[in-house]
């Protein structure tokens, strides 16, 4: 599926001449391809705070040419005894990993948003065999591990889907490894600042979200 087809969810819910959010058109190849470059090829991900309707985080993995993305409400844990609830969200353009800044009240996701933590990942999934599979693939079926190489997030991680009481899929995040007996795992959204400027919640609501 195109990335155009991929991203209909998302720009069908955004009024782009009232939000600052990327609207993912006029990509530029060019520079996709340096971006690329630089980081050894490997893809992106970027973990947001979004203080909406419901604080939450949103974590976003570059699969393809798009950002797959869950909310979690308690944010990722680098405590492996955390199972974090991650619910599915729509696919994000690539740009919106740089996104920080104020959603206007009464759009969609309104709300204030800093970008907590980025960086690259490696996919991990192996079958049975040991071979590797896709990363698509492997979220496709449901369970897929990975690297994350972050500023504030580092080591392995495992997404995994389950059917929720609601008869809704939904994915548990954790950290590979072995359990902590004192887990402090997970930032205080509210005191938690922005990898990029430095910046908390407040100070970006109070700036407007310009920098």
């Amino acid at each position: 599926m195109a990335a155009e087809d991929r991203l209909r969810t998302y720009r069908g819910r955004r009024a782009f001449e009232r939000t600052r959010e990327p609207s993912g058109e006029g990509r530029d190849p060019a520079a996709a391809r340096e971006a690329g470059d630089r980081d050894g090829g490997r893809p992106r991900f970027v973990v947001q705070i979004h203080d909406a309707r419901r604080m939450h985080f949103d974590f976003r993995l570059q699969v393809d040419d798009v950002l797959k993305s869950w909310s979690v409400p308690r944010g990722p844990s680098a405590d492996p005894g955390d199972k974090r609830l991650a619910v599915p969200t729509e696919d994000h353009p690539p740009a919106y990993e740089d996104f920080e800044g104020v959603i206007p009240k009464g759009e969609y996701g309104g709300g204030t948003v800093i970008v907590w933590d980025r960086g690259t990942y490696e996919p991990l999934s192996h079958d049975r065999q040991g071979r590797p599979v896709d990363f698509a693939e492997s979220l496709a079926r449901g369970h897929a591990t990975f690297r994350l190489h972050g500023a504030k997030l580092r080591g392995e991680y495992a997404l995994t889907r389950f059917r929720g009481r609601d008869g809704e899929d939904a994915w548990l995040l954790v950290r590979k490894g072995a359990a902590r007996r004192a887990g402090h795992g997970s930032p205080d959204p509210r005191r938690a600042r922005s990898v990029t400027t430095g910046r908390t919640l407040a100070q970006v609501a109070a700036d407007g979200g310009t920098r």
